[in-house]
């Protein structure tokens, strides 16, 4: 079979999603993946459930949606997905007032209540005190992205989806009435298939994919580095994060001059590193991460040089975690300039969706997922319209 009404590309956690609730629906439904074992953004995930991070009506109601599939998602998905609630720690620097840092948190739906010192270390026992100033908790969900991806994409088999490993090489189009284009089909390694509708769900390659077919949009990506240990014996309580995120200024600093991404070896700003740590309920841990804007997808980066700058600063705030025999691994992460992912026809292009850029993505994810497969269906959204790119015209 060569036709389908659906073709998904990216096998993450998002088009793991997508391709399910389509096939859901009722659409025939293809789902392509280029690894047979994925090095993706989900792969390599910290795993976290921000739920309580709403600030706006549109979040708060994603959030609030979110919460009730997970519940439900392992006999949904009939899936192990290993969801938990666990305490979020959000480590204040030591040279950081604790009160100033708490009320950039207080838009929340449910602001972190905030620690001192003391109260800090009892809660995550491997934590140096000297490092901070205090911290902030909230409770915070937790799974294995993994095998929720992998339940995902059992799930979407038994409602008749189909999966192929092959990469993409091209979408296939021609002239539209509308003086855009058209698709008619998805090229890869192994064959070309015929369909109406294809959604990009390839992360941090969907911009370098939508490219190929003379396809520019405003999707970004980092280039984020982790170290991931074998399991141990040693209890990380917590998961661990800096309250002070860099990654998010990062984000917008890097996306100022869209000029800037036209070229493929430019780096828009200087790296940054984010200091933290979740242990997996297998005792496994990640340890993380850096950001890298290197337009280049493809660019390497120096295991060696990323591993020391790693381990320097997981020494400063979490000293037991930072020597740990550990593998350093590099994947790429989508996003946008505005924080909010990239969801709905791209302009110009009748056929191609997007569906990536996703800040929170394991909340988000679901959700919107099922938003979207209702949406192409026919039925009305509130949401799926204000995410759409046009948002940027």
């Amino acid at each position: 079979m060569n036709n389908y009404d659906w073709i998904v590309v990216g096998a993450g956690i998002t088009g793991a999603a997508i391709a399910y609730e389509l096939a859901k629906t009722g659409f025939s439904t293809l789902l392509l993946e280029q690894q047979q074992t994925s090095e993706n953004a989900t792969r390599y995930s910290y795993g976290g459930l921000a739920y309580w991070s709403g600030t706006t009506p549109l979040t708060q109601q994603l959030c609030e949606e979110a919460i009730s599939r997970y519940q439900n998602f392992d006999f949904e998905l009939e899936a192990e997905t290993e969801f938990r609630e666990l305490d979020l720690l959000l480590t204040i620097a030591a040279d950081e007032d604790p009160q100033t840092t708490a009320s950039l948190y207080s838009h929340a739906a449910i602001p972190p209540r905030l620690l001192n010192i003391n109260e800090a270390c009892e809660l995550e026992p491997l934590l140096n005190p000297r490092a901070i100033s205090g911290a902030l908790t909230v409770k915070h969900g937790h799974i294995n992205p993994a095998k929720t991806t992998h339940g995902y994409i059992q799930a979407f088999l038994r409602a008749g989806g189909t999966m192929e490993i092959a990469q993409v090489l091209n979408l296939q189009t021609t002239s539209s009435s509308h003086k855009g284009m058209k698709l008619t089909g998805v090229q890869t390694t192994i064959n070309t298939y015929h369909t109406a509708n294809v959604v990009i769900c390839a992360g941090g390659f969907s911009r370098q994919l939508l490219k190929l077919a003379g396809i520019n949009i405003k999707l970004y990506f980092t280039h984020a580095e982790v170290i991931e240990t074998s399991p141990v014996e040693l209890n990380l309580r917590t998961l661990v994060m800096p309250a002070s995120l860099q990654r998010f200024h990062l984000e917008a600093e890097s996306t100022k001059i869209d000029e800037l991404w036209q070229y493929s070896d430019t780096e828009p700003v200087p790296p940054i590193l984010d200091v933290g740590a979740i242990q997996f309920q297998d005792g496994s841990l990640r340890l993380g991460q850096i950001s890298r804007v290197l337009t280049n997808p493809n660019a390497k980066v120096n295991p060696e040089k990323s591993q020391k700058w790693l381990r320097t600063n997981i020494q400063q705030i979490l000293p037991k975690l930072a020597h740990l025999p550990g593998t350093l691994h590099h994947c790429l992460v989508a996003f946008s300039s505005d924080r909010l992912p990239l969801i709905g026809l791209i302009p110009g292009c009748e056929g191609v969706y997007i569906f990536s850029g996703f800040s929170n993505p394991l909340v988000m994810i679901p959700p919107l997922a099922r938003r979207f497969a209702d949406f192409v269906a026919g039925k009305e959204d509130e949401i799926i319209p204000q995410l759409s790119p046009r948002r940027y015209e």
